[in-house]
């Protein structure tokens, strides 16, 4: 006998919060684009805004979660705006970034999405700043070459400039921070290439901010402590330049985003939030490390994609559930460890409907089958 359907609600609140509520709806170019906004509870006057980009195959609902942009919004006195990328092809959510051929403006949405807000929310248009990760990371870039004199600085995480966007010269000088990790294996530190080149590595970008942003070639190299049994060390490059260039080489690092989980010498939104204010970040409370998890293509007709990577939990897996909790299959057995995983789950044996892939650590993605 199956479940009432209130059961399965109840289920989904519980693994994903009543996020789904506060996702808002904007129309671009007739289409209806979803993102989030968090806020202060208590400010006066106007709001520094942060926008923040997903990776591939994500989506905002697990960013909010993952991330706490409600309370981050609370400790750094910022409005966080999370929009959502469209689906494209097989890869799922995407923004177009100049990695594919693709007519969506994302670009022109963004913008769009900041002037419907500005009076709303009391934002500041002199105080716009941009983060990413991973293919939020080649987005952000695209902003800062396209619409640079919109933004007062970006903070790529673990993305690089697309090739198509390497030929274009930025609108104006921008203030940049880049972020990454020597070791990642998804979004190479030394660039990225499918068949052909598709995103420039950190030295080349490098190069390219610095014929923009006026700088002579030279640079501080700052060694920071290293305190942490983690695995990484943070070395921090200051280009001596007429706008702000800065990189953060974490050395040893993965294809992640690493939060100040009492885990790390620094985490990442601190570390921005420095870079952006000029001002050290304030004592908060750290962010729960997660995996980073994704799925592509969702929604699936039958075979699913499932890439894992976290270098931190040596006894990991990954599980499929259904709708009701129930598990379904082991994909990634905890003997069978490796930093980085990509398999093929074939769901065509299961009725369409709602499943979760869940890892050790309780990071949640929902899929729906549907053919």
């Amino acid at each position: 006998m199956k479940k009432p359907l209130s059961l399965c609600l109840v289920l989904a609140v519980a693994l994903f919060g009543n996020l789904s509520a506060q996702v808002q709806h904007f129309t671009w170019q007739n289409v209806q684009r979803e993102y989030l906004v968090r806020t202060p509870a208590n400010h006066d006057g106007t709001l520094p805004v942060l926008f923040f980009l997903h990776g591939l195959g994500d989506n905002i609902t697990d960013c909010d979660g993952e991330f706490d942009f409600g309370q981050l919004a609370e400790d750094f006195g910022w409005a966080i705006v999370v929009p959502q990328a469209l689906t494209q092809g097989i890869f799922g959510t995407m923004w177009n970034a100049g990695l594919l051929s693709s007519s969506i403006d994302d670009a022109g949405f963004l913008l769009a999405l900041l002037d419907s807000l500005t009076e709303q929310y009391q934002l500041d248009p002199d105080s716009v700043f941009f983060t990413g990760f991973s293919m939020g990371g080649f987005m952000t870039y695209r902003m800062a070459i396209e619409h640079g004199d919109r933004i007062t600085a970006c903070a790529p995480v673990s993305g690089l400039i697309s090739t198509a966007d390497a030929t274009k010269t930025p609108v104006t000088p921008v203030r940049i921070l880049h972020i990454h990790g020597t070791n990642d294996n998804i979004v190479g530190y030394n660039g990225i290439s499918y068949g052909s080149t598709l995103g420039l590595g950190v030295d080349a970008i490098l190069n390219y901010w610095q014929n923009s942003n006026d700088c002579n070639g030279e640079f501080a190299i700052d060694t920071l402590p290293n305190l942490k049994i983690d695995g990484l060390r943070f070395i921090r490059y200051t280009y001596n330049c007429g706008t702000d260039l800065q990189h953060l080489k974490v050395v040893g690092g993965t294809h992640k985003w690493y939060h100040d989980a009492n885990l790390y010498d620094f985490g990442y939104e601190d570390v921005i939030y420095e870079f952006f204010t000029g001002q050290s970040a304030p004592s908060r409370t750290p962010v729960r490390e997660k995996d980073y998890l994704m799925i592509y293509p969702n929604p699936t007709t039958g075979t699913l994609n499932v890439q894992l990577s976290n270098y931190d939990s040596p006894n990991n897996e990954i599980k499929v559930l259904d709708m009701y909790g129930k598990l379904l299959d082991v994909v990634v057995d905890a003997n069978d460890y490796s930093p980085v995983q990509t398999l093929q789950v074939d769901l065509s044996r299961y009725p369409d409907g709602v499943y979760f892939v869940q890892t050790l650590n309780s990071t949640v993605k929902k899929v729906l089958l549907a053919r």
